[in-house]
């Protein structure tokens, strides 16, 4: 008897495209990408980080293939099966971690390659051990949006344990810490993933309750090759900020010699200088988690008390924007959603996170790989907020590659 193979989803542009290929791999359904870039006269097509996430989603799988054009404006990806850090299928050394280089031209942070990673490891085969490395790394975050690592680590890892993923057994080392080089290319830092934690399906999320009071903030800040002064200097400024709203804030000062990497005469040069600064403030709600990042530009030109004050802003904004999800993490959490078990969860967000072109695509994306639509509805009456709850039936997308009992 003949199988009828599935259809590709078609989509145009870049957008939205590392979200895409994880919803692919996830459902197993192949995607046509097309009008990559195509209108840019001087950059058409993939652009090297997507093409490193390419490469990186090809090395965790088994039976991926993709075809691009010569252009590089249009790709076929057929998925395969997610198998991690198995052993045979892209793991070295000890055949416990996959090692995957990111190259010089990278612009994107570390973050834009760990969330995929992420969301495709509770659906592994085997644990999801994967080392960043190489001249493109980046660990801060950038003028993209991506997040740097600490936040990652502090404000976005903590809600897989609402969908009964533990993070006790998820592991994020940073190894090698880096800014943004020059023209915001390349940072030459070393990540490490040890993601432990696979499930055969997601819990149901029920997330629609008061978002509560903020309780207490941590932070990280971050020098690479600069003064460790700046630290302090970013850490003063920002609790000027943060003080009247609540008394119980902890940052932490990270200090990091920036990494060498080989130059083209056959010396060595410093990349990655730069500091930075990363806030989470954690709310009386469990699980509800709002996170602010924001670094010095590669160009220079700014102090860092400056970016102290204008992280803790950013960080007030986030809370006042309300829900119990912040921008950021939506797009992880309604994924999970999509993907869990066949129940309808629930999840409170601000009605100006709703309303981002990030999140509208996602709900487009999902409808389009097969997935239930949305239902939206305001929150009680006597709530004083401008929130809505989303209603995500979840399709039993589970892991068809390890049974767990």
């Amino acid at each position: 008897m003949s199988t009828q193979r599935p259809e590709f989803v078609k989509f145009t542009g870049h957008k939205s495209f590392a979200l895409r290929l994880v919803l692919s791999t996830l459902t197993g359904r192949p995607i046509h990408i097309s009008k990559i870039r195509s209108s840019s006269p001087t950059n058409p097509g993939l652009a090297p980080h997507e093409v490193s996430l390419l490469r990186l989603v090809e090395a965790v799988t088994n039976g991926s293939s993709m075809q691009i054009s010569y252009t590089g404006t249009t790709i076929t990806y057929q998925p395969g099966l997610i198998t991690g850090a198995a052993a045979g299928f892209g793991a070295t050394g000890d055949g416990d971690v996959v090692e995957h280089q990111l190259p010089a031209t990278c612009t994107r942070g570390v973050t834009y390659f760990l969330l995929p990673l992420c969301l495709l490891a509770p659906f592994s085969k085997a644990h999801m051990n994967v080392r960043l490395t190489g001249p493109g790394v980046i660990t801060a975050a950038t003028d993209a949006g991506d997040l740097s690592v600490d936040s990652f680590r502090t404000g976005l890892l903590p809600l897989f344990d609402l969908f009964g993923i533990p993070t006790a057994r998820i592991e994020l080392r940073v190894l090698q810490r880096s800014c943004a080089g020059p023209r915001g290319v390349g940072g030459a830092g070393v990540v490490e993933l040890r993601f432990a934690s696979q499930v055969r399906l997601p819990k149901t999320l029920h997330l629609n309750r008061s978002p509560g009071r903020i309780k207490r903030i941590r932070g990280v800040a971050y020098a690479t090759g600069v003064s460790a002064s700046n630290n302090a200097r970013m850490i003063h400024a920002a609790r000027e900020v943060l003080n009247p709203l609540v008394s119980d804030i902890h940052i932490a000062a990270q200090y990091d010699q920036a990494p060498l990497t080989p130059t083209k005469d056959g010396g060595k040069r410093r990349m990655g200088i730069g500091f930075g600064l990363s806030l989470v403030a954690e709310s009386s709600a469990v699980g509800v988690l709002y996170s602010a990042d924001f670094v010095a530009p590669a160009t220079g030109g700014v102090v860092p008390e400056d970016i102290g004050k204008k992280c803790a802003y950013q960080l007030l904004e986030t809370i006042s924007r309300g829900g119990c999800v912040t921008g950021a993490a939506a797009p992880v959490v309604l994924s999970l959603m999509a993907m869990g078990s066949e129940d309808v969860g629930r999840l409170r967000l601000g009605r100006e996170t709703i309303g981002t072109e990030e999140i509208i695509g996602l709900a487009r994306d999902l409808k389009n790989f097969g997935m239930s639509s949305w239902g939206l509805r305001d929150v009680d009456e006597d709530d004083e907020t401008d929130d809505i709850v989303i209603s995500v039936k979840g399709t039993g997308v589970g892991n068809v590659g390890r049974k767990i009992a």
